[in-house]
């Protein structure tokens, strides 16, 4: 894993103390060409796009006026994929790498420094990357959500397992104020906040070929007024679609990240 593939929240940007913790707080995205990338989801999202204070290579994703997302432009010649990175809310950053690397995890960047707060890119022990970060939002959380994304799925394995895992890292089900509920339904798992739904564990017949999009991965879903829409801008500007339904489509960029788009209906 390489230390410059997403966007840590701006420091400059952090605008709120975070009332809930073990939570998705962010998104990032890495970009082998940050036009194209601005361009494409600027048509399928109707993101506005403004520079963020980390340099030239990073740019954040507007909602309206709200930040939902962070770019970050990586080196075309690393050849590497690029994939939505779901940072989570944490107490403690230093804490909870300890603890990734304690279950076995793998911890590629951090934690960092950004003043008022700390970011630390790892992975789980299937491979699955992720984001913690301590310190004030960039976004107040409800606001964040309601505008940006709607909940992150993990596609992994075994759903069980990797519940205990990141239960364990984040503080899931702890009792202490502000930390989420897990709840065990089917063959999966849901992570609540005061009730709300912010992310699932999904297990299934995961194999470890090269395609990012079948290894054990966290899948975005952004809230859109209407799927359609979006799907055909996809295709119209680079990108592809791989499902697409009524009131959800699963769609992929020009660099080949994959995300979902879910229609609002559903909230």
């Amino acid at each position: 894993m390489n230390q410059d593939t997403t966007h840590s929240p701006d420091a400059a940007d952090l605008v709120s103390t975070p009332s809930v913790f073990g939570a998705p707080c962010w998104v990032s995205l890495g970009s082998r060409a940050l036009e194209v990338t601005q361009d494409f989801y600027g048509a399928v999202m109707g993101w506005r796009w403004r520079p963020a204070r980390l340099g030239d290579r990073f740019r954040t994703a507007l909602a309206g006026d709200v930040p939902v997302a962070g770019i970050a432009e990586v080196a075309g010649m690393w050849q590497m994929a690029v994939a939505w990175t779901p940072y989570f809310a944490v107490t403690n950053a230093d804490q909870a790498v300890s603890r990734v690397r304690e279950r076995s995890g793998t911890v590629a960047v951090g934690p960092i420094s950004f003043p008022p707060g700390r970011a630390a890119l790892v992975a789980d022990r299937d491979g699955a990357t992720f984001g913690v970060w301590q310190g004030r939002l960039v976004t107040e959380w409800e606001a964040w959500r309601q505008a940006g994304s709607t909940f992150i799925t993990l596609h992994t394995r075994d759903a069980f397992d990797a519940a205990i895992f990141y239960g364990q890292v984040l503080d899931w089900a702890s009792g202490i104020p502000g930390c989420c509920e897990v709840e065990y339904a089917g063959g999966g798992v849901l992570l609540r906040h005061q009730g709300d739904i912010v992310a699932r564990i999904e297990s299934g017949a995961v194999e470890a070929p090269p395609d990012p999009s079948v290894r054990p991965h966290w899948q975005v879903h952004f809230a859109v007024p209407e799927v359609e829409p979006c799907a055909r801008a996809a295709e119209h500007h680079g990108g592809s679609v791989l499902y697409e339904g009524e009131d959800e489509a699963v769609l992929r960029d020009p660099d080949g990240a994959q995300f979902t788009v879910t229609s609002r209906r559903l909230r």
